[in-house]
């Protein structure tokens, strides 16, 4: 039989520890705790599964057991996926991942750690080596299209219905992505919508019926409700009344061709399509979330409020929001202007709009 041992740390007993106990078995445990505890907190098994995976791959990475890790570990793994070419959301990815176990084990396991093998746990994650939000660093900082490139767009797509050779993909195209951008939906969202997700008679403008919204911290749907904006709603009476039942029937909102709801990466490849075939240049394209983003930023330009725009978008927070809004070069004159004209027709008594 292992010989037991029990010592007394911080006022508290710890039994049942074998004087030669292995910390990759140890580990291994705690992972299987910590994946118990997110079941607990109710998160759903595809973030579960996909969570569980990515902790793996990090302490895999990492080459020793969590309370064994240095800082120079953190630089070598996050620094290995850098030069792989790896996007920094995913390495941000791995640091989260690795901090939210080593939280745990501080909260649950510090005292069996420190019995067991010595060591009083401090994370190895500081300032120097945390990685930056993918927003630091990605083409979301790149500015969205402007409202006259959307427009020019939306042009050309019109035009096309008359002349394309299937006229309800054509016509499908054009009112998925108008609903793309009125109503800030990521490529997902809209994907994933039905029919019965469409009220017309809900609020002034009707409402989309967001059910698969993204959840924050891994939580699963969020739904939400989405007016439709800018004349949004007369886009889409014209699609269920003159495009839909060109598709075959189904629950689906914007079908394909069998009926079936599209895929997101469907979504990016017609809008890349699309695009190609209008002849613009590279440096005027945009994907699926720049008209998300450009949504938020143009919505702001026009003086919607700041938290309109992050219920508009689904956003936990208002910074969440902030990350997208990329102002014009001439934000602040054009703000200035309207500022003083407003100003002045009230000490006149003019209409602005005269």
């Amino acid at each position: 039989m292992v010989e037991s041992r029990l010592r007394v740390i911080e006022g508290r007993a710890v039994s049942d520890l074998p004087a030669a106990l292995d910390p990759w078995e140890f580990q291994a445990l705690c992972v299987e705790a910590f994946v118990a505890s997110w079941r607990a907190r109710g998160f759903s098994p595809v973030a579960i599964e996909n969570d569980t995976g990515l902790l793996e791959r990090t302490l895999q990475a990492l080459r020793r057991p969590a309370w064994d890790v240095t800082p120079e570990d953190i630089d070598r793994v996050v620094g290995g996926l850098a030069v792989d070419g790896r996007a920094p959301s995913t390495r941000r990815g791995y640091v989260q991942i690795f901090k939210g176990f080593h939280r745990f084990l501080q909260a649950r396991k510090a005292v069996e750690i420190e019995a067991a093998f010595g060591i009083r746990l401090v994370c190895p994650v500081d300032e120097f080596n945390a990685s930056r939000h993918v927003g630091d660093d990605s083409p979301a900082l790149l500015p969205p299209p402007t409202p006259e490139r959307v427009e020019e767009f939306f042009a050309f797509l019109k035009a096309r219905i008359a002349t394309a050779r299937k006229y309800a993909p054509a016509a499908r195209d054009y009112a998925l992505l108008r609903t793309l951008y009125h109503a800030g939906l990521r490529s997902d969202e809209a994907a994933r919508l039905d029919r019965p997700d469409v009220h017309f008679d809900r609020g002034p403008f009707g409402k989309l019926h967001v059910r698969f919204g993204k959840g924050a911290h891994t939580s699963g749907p969020r739904p939400r409700w989405v007016p439709m904006l800018d004349q949004l709603d007369v886009v889409l009476h014209w699609f269920l009344d003159d495009v839909r039942g060109k598709f075959p029937d189904s629950p689906a909102l914007f079908a394909d061709e069998s009926g079936g709801h599209l895929h997101q990466g469907t979504v990016r490849n017609r809008l890349r399509y699309l695009m190609e075939l209008e002849g613009c240049p590279s440096a005027v394209r945009f994907s699926p979330h720049a008209l998300r983003r450009a949504c938020a930023t143009h919505n702001y330009e026009r003086g919607v409020d700041l938290v309109a725009i992050q219920q508009l978008l689904g956003h936990w927070t208002v910074s969440s929001t902030m990350r997208y809004v990329r102002p014009s070069a001439t934000f602040i004159e054009d703000a200035y202007r309207r500022a003083v004209t407003s100003t002045l027709s009230e000490l006149t008594g003019e209409d602005p709009a005269s």
